[in-house]
């Protein structure tokens, strides 16, 4: 079963869903390793298309399989878009996973999400902590097929003995966000929301909720170095949390994004308004045993992320 260490240099390797943020980052964390990086644009072959995707991957036959490709957004979405998230979700996992057992690819990742763990789990979340509690409410269908995922990584493994592995991020943010100003996840609405405001002069900014929930932010190229580093390094049916293992409120987190951006006014907040679960912080100790801490600190990948976002409205 365990096949470590897993040799990238020289394969061939898929990762799905290039064109988001977190696919982006994988592409261009491998651009530093000798591989044959296989990218596939959706209107080439839909992940969501079994027959598509089957016939891709009897093609391409790629040795290693980074499984980035997700249907994802902020509360709002998770709320509004349960069919779309579920059913896309799951059909993804379904089909990229079946289709690389079937076409012998040697290792695969999928990424899964730490909202999937249950919404009143103890703090900070452990891997073992799936599944022993109720889910959070507004994200349920994104949870439930993220699940389905994360199972079906586990039983090919124990049926087939195949290399495929699990990892959990944190919230993530940088190069490549979605700035929607309604299906956003909060870093990218909040860099959005204080840009747009300093740019009209407006002399107040109302941040969704109490401010008081408090959340972990990685920044997207490092969790891109750390699934590198677990692809080489690690071959277990564990889970392993992605994460920078310190947490910050909505509050402090909103003022150091103003900051960055040069916001200068008040900062107000909405109590009305979903906080979502009170805190989120992933325990991280399975990573550092692993060899790998983040490098990158929120000042700093804020900084990184609000160029990216001025380079990407021009």
């Amino acid at each position: 079963m365990a096949r470590t260490p897993f040799e990238l240099k020289g394969k061939t390797v898929f990762v799905a869903g290039h064109g988001g943020m977190v696919g982006g980052a994988l592409v261009r964390r491998l651009g530093q390793e000798d591989v044959r990086l296989l990218t596939v644009k959706r209107n080439e072959v839909d992940l969501r298309d079994q027959a598509a995707v089957a016939g891709w991957f009897a093609k391409a036959r790629p040795q290693a399989v980074f499984l980035a490709a997700a249907k994802v957004g902020g509360i709002v979405a998770n709320n509004t878009l349960r069919a779309e998230f579920i059913y896309e979700n799951l059909i993804i996992a379904a089909n990229v996973i079946h289709a690389a057992h079937l076409n012998g690819t040697e290792k695969l990742m999928f990424l899964g999400s730490s909202c999937i763990y249950p919404k009143l789990a103890p703090q900070p979340l452990r891997e073992d902590s799936m599944l022993t509690g109720p889910l959070e409410p507004t994200n349920e269908p994104y949870a439930i097929a993220k699940i389905a995922g994360i199972k079906m990584v586990e039983a090919y493994r124990s049926q087939y003995g195949s290399d495929f592995i699990n990892v959990m991020p944190t919230n993530l943010y940088g190069r490549g966000d979605n700035y929607h100003p309604e299906y956003s996840h909060v870093v990218a609405a909040l860099i959005r929301r204080f840009h747009e405001a300093k740019v009209a002069g407006v002399g107040n900014v109302v941040v969704w909720g109490t401010g008081t929930p408090r959340r972990e932010f990685l920044y997207v190229d490092d969790m891109a170095d750390a699934c590198v580093h677990l692809m080489k390094t690690y071959s277990s049916e564990e889970l392993v949390n992605i994460g920078t293992g310190e947490d910050i409120t909505i509050a402090e987190f909103a003022r150091v994004v103003a900051a960055t951006v040069g916001y200068t006014g008040e900062i107000s907040f909405d109590a009305s308004k979903p906080d979502g679960t009170p805190r989120k912080l992933l325990d991280v100790s399975r990573l550092a045993r692993l060899g790998w801490r983040a490098s990158t600190s929120l000042e700093e990948g804020i900084r990184l992320a609000y160029q990216a976002y001025l380079s990407e409205q021009k």
